[in-house]
This record gives C-alpha cells, sequence and structure tokens, in this order.
C-alpha cells in the first residue's frame, strides 16, 4: 500500500464491512459465574472483597426514561457491544443503558462501625448509581475508577443496585480514545457501559483511600502519602516495608487532625485528610527495579483497624545528556541514570470478545509475557487506560509503560492532522496548537473537562513503577496549550519524562522530540536537540493478512505482505537493518506498531485473536 493509499483508508472509514466474529482462547474458555474473579486494586489491598461481576439485568431505552421492563441479561463487566456480553448492541447518542442487579445480603449487613464501599472500575461515559431507588451518586469519564459510600442506603435485605449510563461518542468532545460509530482504518468499534471490574468491599470508618509511594532512589528513601477517611478518634498510621516477608523499615504517625467544621458531607462523620512518612531504605536491602530484574518492595500499612497492602520499586526515569562515549552530549532515556533503549511496541488494549476488556487474567499476562520473548521491553498503551491488574503485571513481570492520556476533541479534519504531517512534515512541525479549530478544540468547556481528566489519570496512575512517560497528546488528535499542559502534568508528576506530542505538531516542549515514521527510511535528524531525547514514538505497522483470524476482509496497515515468511522477513530487516543502527546515533527508544491486529487493521505482530504469533516459525 502506497502512502496515498494508506491516508485515504484513515480518513475515510468502512463502517459498511461487517464484522466476522472472533474469540479468544481465554473467552472460549470463560467461567461466566465468575468473569475476571482477581482482586481488581493489587495497589491498595485488603482481606475484604467482594465481586460483583456476573450477570445482572439490562435494558436500553431512548432517552433517560427508566425501563418499564428488564429486556434480558448482560455478563458484567464486559460492555453490550462485546460478544462476552451476550448482548451484541451498539449503544447511541440519546439512548441510556441500564443496569440492575441484587446485592448479596450477607455482605450488606455490617457489623458496627463498618462502611460498605460500592467500587466501579470504569463505566463509559456518565453514569448514576442509584441503591433502592435513591440516587448515590453520578460519575462522568469512562476510563477512571470511581467509588461510592452506599451504607446509608442500605436495607436489612434485598438491596437493589441500579446503574444508567449514556454514552455519546463522537457526538461531543468527550475523551473517547480510538472508539467511533463509524468503525473502520485506524478507528474501531465503540464500546460503552461497564467496562471493568465491579466490587464491593467492608471497611472501617477511619480507612485509607489511596496510596501514593514517592521513591529517592538516590539517597534510598521512599515517602508514603495517603488520603484516608477519618472520624474524630483520629488513628495512628504505621507503615512496614518488606523484603521477601522481612521487615527492613517501619515508622508510624500520628495525624493531627485538619478537621473544619463541617464534615464532607452534613449527613456524614467523615472527614478527608492526608499524611505522609518518609522512611530509609537499608544500603543491604537495596534493590533496583529493571525489566531485566522487576524487583518490588512490599508494604503493610495500619490505619487504626484499617489494615492493607501494597507494594513499590526502586527505580529512576530520566533524561539526561551523556558525559563521555560515541553519545556525549546527546540527551538519552535513562533507567537509574543509565542510558537504556526502549524497544517498544504500540498497545491499544483491544480484544475481538471483550473489546475494551481482556477475557481474563490470564490474557493480559499473555501478551506482556509474549511481548518480552519477541524482545520488547516497553508497551505504549495507546490513548486508553488499563485496568490496575495490567499495570501490577507490569510491574511485576519488567515491562516499562509509555503511558497516553485518553485523547479527545471534536471531529478531526483528517487532511490536518494526517495528510499535512505525512507529505510535509516541515510545514507540520510549524503549526502551533493554538489554532483550536484546526486541531477539534474549539469548545472550552470540553478543554476544561479534558484537563481535569487528564490531571485525574496521571494522579491515578503515578502508583505503577513500571509507568516511566506521560503523553498528553498524539498525532494532534484534540491537542491544544501542549506547553501549559506539560507543565501541569510536571506539578503534578515531576519524577517521569513527558513525550508532550507524540508524532507531530512539536510544541518545543517535553523531553522527547518524537516522531511517527511509516513511509520514510528510519534516520535521526542531524540537528540540534535542546536537551530533548530523540524518539521514533511509531514505526512499522506491516500488514498481514491471515484468513479465519481477522474480523474483516478489507484490511488496513502501511505495507502489506502476502505471506508469514515474507512478513517475518521484512520485520527481521526493518529491525536489525533500520532500526537498531540508530542507537549509535542516539536514538533512546522506538515504538513498533503494533502488538495485535485490531478489526481493520492487520499490522499486529499477533493476530487479533491472539492465536497466532506472526513472528514465530
Amino acid at each position: 500500500m502506497n502512502l496515498s493509499d494508506a491516508v485515504k483508508s484513515i480518513i475515510r472509514p468502512h463502517e459498511e464491512d461487517k464484522l466476522t466474529p472472533l474469540t479468544t482462547i481465554w473467552g472460549e474458555q470463560l467461567d461466566c459465574t465468575s468473569p475476571l474473579p482477581e482482586y481488581p486494586r493489587p495497589q491498595l489491598k485488603r482481606s475484604n472483597y467482594t465481586s460483583l461481576n456476573g450477570f445482572w439485568d439490562y435494558a436500553i431505552t431512548k432517552g433517560s426514561t427508566p425501563p418499564s421492563d428488564y429486556e434480558g441479561q448482560i455478563l458484567v463487566p464486559f460492555s453490550p457491544e462485546s460478544s462476552l456480553s451476550g448482548v451484541n448492541r451498539q449503544l447511541l447518542p440519546g439512548w441510556a443503558l441500564w443496569y440492575r442487579t441484587t446485592l448479596p445480603d450477607e455482605k450488606c449487613i455490617l457489623p458496627k462501625g463498618m462502611r460498605l464501599i460500592l467500587h466501579f472500575g470504569a463505566v463509559d461515559y456518565s453514569a448514576r448509581v442509584y441503591i433502592n431507588g435513591q440516587h448515590a451518586a453520578s460519575h462522568q469519564g469512562g476510563y477512571l475508577p470511581f467509588d461510592v459510600d452506599i451504607t446509608d442506603y442500605l436495607k436489612p435485605a434485598g438491596n437493589e443496585l441500579t446503574l444508567r449510563v449514556e454514552d455519546s461518542t463522537g457526538a461531543n468532545d468527550e475523551a473517547k480514545g480510538k472508539q467511533t460509530l463509524k468503525r473502520g482504518g485506524i478507528f474501531y468499534t465503540a464500546q460503552s457501559g461497564i467496562w471493568q471490574t465491579v466490587w464491593m468491599e467492608q471497611v472501617p470508618l477511619s480507612h485509607i483511600e489511596h496510596i501514593l509511594f514517592d521513591t529517592d532512589y538516590d539517597n534510598r528513601k521512599v515517602t508514603i502519602h495517603i488520603q484516608a477517611a477519618a472520624g474524630r478518634d483520629l488513628p495512628h498510621l504505621s507503615v512496614s516495608l518488606l523484603d521477601h516477608g522481612k521487615e527492613i523499615a517501619s515508622g508510624s504517625l500520628q495525624l493531627t487532625p485538619p478537621f473544619s467544621d463541617t464534615p464532607r458531607k452534613e449527613s456524614e462523620t467523615l472527614h478527608s485528610l492526608s499524611a505522609s512518612l518518609a522512611l530509609t531504605i537499608p544500603t543491604e536491602h537495596f534493590h533496583s527495579w529493571s525489566p531485566e530484574d522487576p524487583f518490588l518492595y512490599d508494604a503493610e500499612l495500619f490505619f487504626g483497624e484499617d489494615h492493607v497492602t501494597s507494594y513499590f520499586a526502586m527505580r529512576l526515569f530520566s533524561v539526561e545528556k551523556q558525559t563521555q562515549g560515541a553519545l556525549k552530549g546527546k540527551p538519552m532515556f535513562c533507567l537509574n541514570h543509565k542510558p537504556y533503549f526502549l524497544m517498544g511496541v504500540l498497545d491499544q488494549g483491544y480484544w475481538p470478545d471483550g473489546l475494551y476488556t481482556a477475557p481474563s487474567d490470564e490474557a493480559l499476562i499473555y501478551d506482556i509475557r509474549t511481548m518480552k520473548s519477541l524482545g520488547f521491553n516497553m508497551l505504549r498503551k495507546h490513548i486508553k487506560v488499563e485496568c490496575a491488574r495490567w499495570y501490577y503485571h507490569c510491574d511485576r513481570l519488567g515491562m516499562i509503560v509509555c503511558q497516553d492520556i485518553v485523547n479527545g476533541g471534536s471531529k478531526y479534519h483528517m487532511p490536518v492532522i494526517s495528510y499535512l504531517p505525512t507529505l510535509s512534515p516541515f510545514l507540520a512541525s510549524h503549526l502551533k496548537d493554538s489554532h483550536y479549530s484546526m486541531l477539534s478544540r474549539k469548545n472550552q468547556e470540553a478543554r476544561l473537562i479534558w484537563e481535569k481528566e487528564c490531571a485525574d489519570t496521571v494522579t491515578y496512575l503515578s502508583f505503577f513503577p513500571s509507568i516511566a512517560i506521560w503523553v498528553p497528546f498524539n498525532e494532534g488528535w484534540g491537542q491544544f496549550d501542549t506547553v501549559r499542559i506539560t507543565d501541569m502534568i510536571r506539578r503534578l508528576d515531576p519524577s517521569r519524562p513527558i513525550d508532550s506530542a507524540s508524532g507531530w505538531f512539536d510544541q518545543n516542549c517535553g523531553d522527547f522530540i518524537s516522531v511517527h515514521n511509516y513511509f520514510r527510511p528510519l534516520s535521526v535528524p542531524i540537528r540540534k536537540w535542546e536537551g530533548r531525547a530523540f524518539f521514533l514514538s511509531e514505526y512499522g505497522g506491516y500488514a498481514c493478512h491471515l484468513k479465519g483470524h481477522t474480523s474483516v476482509e478489507r484490511v488496513f496497515g502501511y505495507k502489506r505482505y502476502d505471506t508469514l515468511e515474507e512478513f517475518q522477513k521484512a520485520y527481521h530487516d526493518l529491525i536489525q537493518k533500520s532500526l537498531l543502527p540508530l542507537k549509535e546515533q542516539g536514538l533512546s527508544g522506538a515504538v513498533y506498531t503494533q502488538l495485535s491486529d485490531v478489526e481493520e487493521e492487520v499490522n499486529g505482530l499477533l493476530t487479533y485473536d491472539r492465536k497466532i504469533n506472526k513472528l514465530m516459525p
């Protein structure tokens, strides 16, 4: 496929092509009585946990009027558009998706002083939560977790949870990732509703809500930051750090009540507070984290009667100018102060049977381990926020993550963000992102919403030690005020480098000169780098269509090969002859497109159903 044909395939989706159903081995083996049963929040774990995944009643209505009756059952946490949900229906703008289930009676009987917290991993896009017909909470945003204290809404038995979801994918400017109602090319089937685990836990009145480990690698120090809910009888905070079960450091803190005259809500006795405790790791127990040796420390925290476990890693991601050797004076990506080449692959996080939702924990692990076995040490999670367990597996298996912020904006002007930078990179490099209309960002309210979601994403994901790079904008999709957004992310998390504008429309900020190159010979620019490392943040995209393992006969890719033998030779030549020699010229990292086929896009190293590894003989 030549350059012009490839760009046209991006601009004109082929939604008239129907998708052929595909299944993964994990979807075929799915236990519908207990889907995704694993503890969903490894970064803050308690022994008390009740999964609500399983069959719920559902209905789809036009408008927001509650249904007179429910239409059938949906398998939570799979979106209604996915085959694993059992529904296979697209939620459209202006419609409402209703869920209903009954909470287990025995879990709703609370010992004195305990609270019941209801957790949603992610619901796309706008959700209203009702307990026994009473409105308990609302949430907007399709990619981040939220929770609801439902204690005050409970009855002795027969407690009913109802959820109303609306999703206007493509009709408004909300964050949407690769989702579109007109699937085709590099954009995929839209999904909606619950798509991550729903669960409950009983917690004491005073309890920890969030944890962050701020690590000072050079000084062997770690500062534990917590956010908590607390009653007037404020308990001690105590922390123990463990190395293979052995306590290596500990400390405690008597918190000072920061209470105002009124609690968080007039009807509650709970107040919000935050606290920090710094500890030093003894020299003999200091272990660096790396993909080759992904060492994790364990942590135990006690806050009164609340007991939680967590983990952290000691590592340092940075961009540093080299002081010696052939690359002297050039900024390079470094891990623990040493140059570290990022051999990355683009990961869309899509599944043929679950869409945004992997059919099992083993499926998540398979993708990570398989990419490691192929020589990759980094995954670029492409404009999607994954479930917490995916990041946990990257932490413990040793896979660096380059994390995109989910894109938003109105309908994209594809000739501007595709033709222009592909045909004339020089002109594209001079486009200023203050041209809001050109980059689909005229709506000021939508810009503010995206900015908040960006900040919330960074705050939430900062916990995970495998995340090395933040990517706020990709190829100008809803890009705006890049310098200011980069500064905002830097204030929120000064510990990680930022790829401010992946692909093109560089605004001379961030830690990388970031380029996407699918059509020209791979190269490193010979010019003054001004303190930024060079990052080939997308390349490759070689397509190989394997009959029986694709969702649609019409295929998309940047260069097509008809046989696996041709594909394998072309891939190995690209890596060995074109990419790796650039390390000597100062290339810091590269991201091959992509991990798996997705619908019409067949440029994956794995087929969409994960049944064939295209690089295996």
